[in-house]
């Protein structure tokens, strides 16, 4: 394992392009050669300065220690109140996706707050199953809606908040009919249920709409409200990671699927909060970050594309308070990303980027990934296990994997055949 100080090294690419502007501006650093060294806070010491060498001292002191220091300082505190809940099953599709699936539609009502929007769900599972076994399932949340991820007609257009769109998919911040299938090469059905996996998703607005004023009409309202300037206050992210551990908790009742095999999985914004929700919901068999960049997967301290200035200063609503005064000066910050990796062992971890996507520093979550093999080697397990950022298209690592793909920022087909083998290898496929 090298010295945790790091030299710049030369790396290219292009910005996505959902922020090619806003990250041209001249104090957005793309030159590897800029790159000031920095020092990364060690995961296996505590803020006492006591080295961690048993997974008991892991388990029962550094870990909790970690998890509330991110709490203070990133994401905030997440509320211990649950809030009571009622499942409707809206329809069942025994013959989806050309018959090889079967489609739930679930609504999770919260039954305290009828006027609350409730979680809709979409569930599909593979019908060619083996006995009674019960399938591994991918859970995530998607950015425009159920009825975008496939162009199947029976599947409920969202009625909730949405970012309008130039092509008038969605007008008056409200989806039409051309909407669906918007993004369904981001979630290709056909090629997860044919490996033997389901799907759960919903979408992320109907927890919090993404906007400053989002919270109004979403959990924040009833659950822990900003109205007090706690600087540990959850924000955006917090409420996203929590929609995902409730979408799990409606999983644990569904026969059809293994809750105990759910993988957590987020893209960008998602998947910052795909990582939130594994490192506090440990009940996630394994977890995937494509693209997480600044608050993600990228480490803070390794100045490069995104920064804690640009993510508080363009989404003033994602992050607690506190994350604001390490503006300018990550180094104050006492944990660094690495350490929210860390926090997933020993359960499998992905960690996925991509060549045009230098915005979330491809390198900096590379390096993230490979700092949490001292964690993972505590419980006997392998990580990324090389110290040279791999070329495109070659995934490295065992329990902890990461690739680098061609392209821009999004979900592509290669990154899901990657998850799938990742899974296949990693997650017990035995009942």
């Amino acid at each position: 394992m090298p010295t945790l100080l790091f030299k710049p090294l030369l790396f290219s690419g292009l910005l996505f392009t959902s922020l090619l502007s806003y990250g041209q501006t001249p104090d957005i650093n793309y030159d590897e050669s800029k790159v000031p060294p920095y020092t990364l806070p060690d995961p296996l010491v505590t803020k006492a300065g006591k080295k961690v060498t048993t997974v008991r001292q892991w388990e029962t002191g550094r870990r909790p220690e970690l998890l509330k220091l991110f709490a203070d300082n990133l994401y905030g505190r997440t509320p211990e109140r649950r809030l009571k809940t009622r499942y409707e099953v809206r329809s069942v599709d025994s013959s989806a996706l050309g018959g090889t699936a079967i489609r739930k539609q679930i609504s999770v009502v919260w039954t305290e707050y009828p006027d609350l929007p409730s979680l809709e769900l979409l569930l599909y599972v593979p019908k060619n199953r083996v006995g009674n076994n019960r399938p591994p399932v991918f859970v995530g949340l998607n950015y425009m809606g159920n009825h975008s991820i496939t162009t199947e007609p029976g599947i409920a257009l969202s009625t909730h908040w949405l970012p309008n769109r130039p092509d008038g998919k969605v007008v008056n911040n409200r989806a039409t009919e051309a909407a669906r299938g918007v993004q369904q090469s981001r979630w290709p059905l056909e090629l997860i249920i044919s490996k033997g996996y389901a799907v759960a998703t919903a979408y992320y607005g109907d927890l919090e709409p993404d906007h400053p004023e989002g919270w109004k009409t979403g959990i924040r309202s009833v659950l822990d409200p900003p109205t007090t300037a706690r600087p540990d206050s959850w924000q955006a992210i917090g409420v996203w990671a929590w929609g995902m551990s409730r979408m799990l908790d409606y999983l644990e009742t569904d026969g059809l699927v293994d809750a105990k095999r759910a993988i957590v999985i987020g893209h960008s914004r998602q998947g910052k909060a795909a990582l939130w929700a594994g490192a506090q919901d440990q009940r996630f068999a394994a977890v995937i970050a494509n693209e997480s960049g600044e608050g993600g997967a990228a480490l803070s301290r390794r100045i490069y594309g995104e920064t804690i200035e640009r993510l508080n200063s363009s989404f003033p609503h994602w992050f607690c308070p506190q994350y604001r005064s390490y503006v300018n000066r990550p180094e104050a910050l006492p944990v660094d990303q690495h350490e929210l990796l860390a926090l997933i062992a020993p359960r499998p971890l992905y960690v996925a980027s991509a060549e045009g996507d230098r915005w979330a520093d491809p390198k900096g979550e590379f390096l993230s990934a490979r700092h949490t093999d001292p964690v993972y080697q505590l419980y006997g397990k392998k990580g990324i296990g090389i110290d040279t950022w791999p070329s495109v298209h070659q995934p490295v690592g065992e329990t902890v994997r990461y690739h680098l793909r061609t392209g821009e920022h999004d979900v592509k087909r290669y990154d899901w055949e990657q998850f799938l083998d990742f899974a296949e290898k990693t997650i017990d496929r035995r009942q």
